[in-house]
């Protein structure tokens, strides 16, 4: 069961779940009209998102094609964002507000790479995401655990612990 503080900041913020894991809402969609090359599809030039991941809970293994995801760190615990690049290279950066140990308040994952996401701690972070171009669930792709394994056999344990199927 979720703790009442967390529930209480999902209610003020009228955050719904995420496909990926955690709780989110659009608060910006820029007007500015992008077209996006080699297809024309139009996309708008940057979206952002309040992001809530209570303790305990991950965000699955996920890319975001032809846009950069910025994440931001807004309170609560500290984030373990995880990222496999196309080449097979994974590294972990941590999301949060403590710089002198190491934690940054905001972390870039280029677009087209595997992105996960997991709450430290016992409580929540609240974060958000700002996408450019501008984020379209068209453009959303949660591979399943078996194909990460069939391409990143490496990463075996990561992607078990980070994939929902």
């Amino acid at each position: 069961m979720m703790d009442a503080r967390v529930q209480h900041i999902i209610a003020l913020l009228d955050l719904r779940p995420h496909p990926e894991g955690g709780f989110y809402r659009e608060t910006f969609r820029s007007d500015q009209v992008l077209v996006l090359a080699p297809d024309g599809r139009k996309r708008s030039a940057s979206t952002t998102i309040y992001f809530l991941l209570p303790a305990g809970a991950f965000s699955a293994f996920h890319v975001i094609r032809q846009a950069d995801e910025i994440w931001h760190h807004y309170g609560g615990e500290a984030v373990e964002i995880h990222q496999i690049a196309p080449d097979g290279e994974h590294r972990i950066e941590i999301l949060g507000s403590d710089v002198r140990s190491g934690e940054r308040p905001q972390i870039v994952v280029p677009a087209e790479t595997l992105q996960a996401a997991v709450a430290r701690g016992t409580t929540f972070a609240l974060c958000g995401c700002t996408v450019t171009p501008g984020f379209d669930f068209a453009d959303f792709v949660m591979p399943t655990r078996d194909e990460l394994r069939g391409r990143f056999p490496q990463h075996e344990d990561v992607i078990r612990r980070l994939t929902k199927t």
